[in-house]
């Protein structure tokens, strides 16, 4: 559908809502109603005006106290918003529900810390370094050493061979939509040095790998004797008893799925590391209006939000909202500069080369209103972002200049330079419907709209299913298209996939159609990927960071802020968006 102007003041219309939906809420202590209390690690908790007890993370907030009035004990019930559609770590597509389950049950040999992007020991016992002569100097041979008395849900003993077993057995199997390639595009070799020492050789360094390869949900280690019991490795075939069965090392092991129900997870009690304190059951694709009621009624512990839900959730009695740092998905709008000759709707009057002018991206990136965005679509729940580099990775610079605030004086000038304004012009952009990024389109559309040069941006809102067969053309025909970012632990990942011209999308879109130096950008990227000394690493990426300002190739509407609910009486609760959504870990917890 085309959303005009109608469309548009029901989006911001909503967006207004929120927002006296949330001052009504944190303004209730004045009538005698919730008073909401932020705290010193991001929460917000809410708690009866009356007198009643604030949470210490094991009484009910409504003032009872006792595990009497805690439901489900010995039971964490999280609702989730989709799910699974494998839970093999060789096939799970990145992003998608089965990760959430693969965290909780699988290790890899190195972890993401709780406190931050910094990497401690899993399976393996040391983070190699060059220091510690796990890294060659060469930055192309790693060795893992092997954590020993380690065993399998199935009882077998974890070896350096089913090390080699579990990654040889991504890269041979290379299942699309998997991420098999962060294996097969680094790894060279892999080899077993003895009984609990594991070895992989490169094709070339890269200061990425273990941020990228090692910790990810496909890297997690499976049991060789219960693959090779149940079908083995074929080529190009997925393990239909891998994909709805798990036999790992974590700290829960997969005790039922339910499909269309739940997932039920127990605690493994041979854990070799700290064991988990409660059983888990995961509930699947409820609504977020079921999810709501369910955490607002204590039947649900923690619930899978974003911001939208803060006007439902907050001043709940008992219910505690964790608002502190951001994801590393920014939202996006694409700008397309490979446009096929005749491919865009007909209403759109741009030339197929109208985004390989850098004063037609600058002008957009100077337009669109990101305080407005992030204050309404996000709810305040978000920040800004440069191009491409989010906050909470590696190499983001703090003083790199981003757009953040709309230049309308400057957009008009660039467009004029350009010879669109005042001329005008009309442009698509495609999304999906009812959601963050329609809501980043329509903002767009009304920054553009409202500058005095005759500009009509369509917003094609979408069915899901619609929009993601038009974002897998190569090449799209659309001129823009609006998603997030899919989320990395390295910024290798980042600008590789976003900015490099020879990349993911840098082939799509045609960067080197538009980059005033293609080679430069790529140079950059290329240097900071295999450069080790982290000191050089950062100020490549800060280097990069300075000249894709210049040279836009995306809008970056916003960084979204963490958010999540969960009853009071949960304890140990911590997020950390480097884990796959919802970035939490269940062991952790207790009520």
């Amino acid at each position: 559908m085309t959303a005009g102007k109608p469309g548009l003041r029901r989006w911001l219309a909503m967006i207004l809502a929120l927002a006296m939906i949330a001052a009504a809420c944190t303004s209730a202590d004045d009538e005698g109603g919730d008073t909401t209390a932020p705290s010193d690690d991001g929460t917000t908790e809410t708690t009866a005006a009356s007198g009643g007890d604030t949470d210490d993370g094991g009484d009910d907030a409504t003032g009872d106290t006792g595990d009497s009035d805690i439901k489900n004990p010995g039971l964490l019930v999280h609702a989730a918003d989709d799910e699974p559609l494998s839970l093999d770590p060789a096939g799970v597509e990145p992003g998608e529900g089965g990760e959430t389950v693969i965290l909780q049950v699988y290790e890899r040999l190195l972890e993401i810390g709780p406190g931050g992007p910094e990497l401690v020991p899993g399976l393996a016992t040391e983070v190699p370094t060059v220091d510690n002569g796990l890294i060659s100097a060469d930055g192309l041979t790693y060795t893992f050493p092997i954590r020993e008395g380690v065993t399998f849900h199935d009882g077998t003993p974890l070896t350096a061979d089913d090390v080699k077993y579990s990654w040889d057995r991504v890269m041979t199997m290379s299942l699309p939509e998997s991420a098999a390639d962060v294996l097969n595009d680094i790894v060279a070799e892999t080899a077993v040095i003895d009984d609990y020492t594991f070895e992989v050789t490169l094709q070339k360094a890269s200061a990425a790998f273990l941020n990228t390869a090692v910790v990810g949900m496909v890297s997690s280690i499976v049991s060789q004797d219960a693959v090779e019991a149940n079908g083995g490795i074929v080529e190009g075939e997925f393990n239909e008893f891998m994909q709805g069965n798990m036999v790992g090392t974590g700290p829960y092991e997969l005790a039922a799925w339910n499909r269309g129900e739940n997932l039920q997870l127990s605690v493994y009690d041979g854990y070799w590391g700290t064991p988990a304190n409660l059983d888990v059951r995961i509930e699947i694709g409820s609504t977020p209006d079921v999810r709501v009621l369910g955490l607002r009624a204590g039947d649900y512990d923690t619930i899978e939000a974003d911001p939208s839900f803060i006007g439902e959730i907050e001043g709940a009695e008992g219910v505690t909202i964790f608002g502190e740092g951001l994801t590393v998905e920014p939202i996006h709008i694409g700008f397309n500069l490979n446009i096929p000759e005749g491919a865009l709707p007909e209403e759109d009057t741009i030339p197929t080369d109208f985004f390989w002018d850098p004063k037609v991206r600058q002008a957009f990136n100077h337009a669109f209103d990101y305080q407005a965005f992030i204050d309404g679509a996000l709810g305040g729940f978000g920040d800004f972002n440069p191009h491409y580099i989010p906050q909470g990775i590696f190499g983001y610079d703090p003083n790199a200049p981003v757009y953040d605030a709309p230049d309308p004086d400057r957009a008009v000038e660039l467009f004029t330079e350009a010879g669109y304004c005042p001329e005008g012009f009309t442009a698509s952009v495609i999304t999906e419907e009812a959601n963050l990024f329609e809501v980043a389109a329509l903002v767009m559309k009304d920054s553009l709209e409202r500058l005095p040069c005759n500009i009509t941006i369509r917003v094609l809102a979408v069915a899901e299913a619609q929009f993601d067969d038009a974002h897998a053309q190569d090449p799209i025909e659309y001129a823009m298209w609006v998603k997030n970012a899919d989320p990395f632990a390295d910024p290798h990942s980042y600008v590789s996939s976003y900015q490099h011209p020879d990349g993911e999308w840098g082939e799509v879109h045609g960067f080197a159609n538009g980059y005033a130096d293609p080679e430069a950008v790529a140079e950059l990227i290329d240097a900071a990927e295999v450069e080790l000394d982290p000191e050089a690493r950062a100020q490549l990426y800060s280097e990069l960071q300075f000249l894709l300002y210049d040279d836009p190739m995306w809008l970056i509407a916003g960084q979204e802020g963490v958010v999540a609910a969960y009853r009071s009486w949960v304890q140990g609760w911590t997020s950390n968006p480097l884990w796959p959504r919802p970035s939490i870990k269940f062991a952790l917890m207790d009520k």
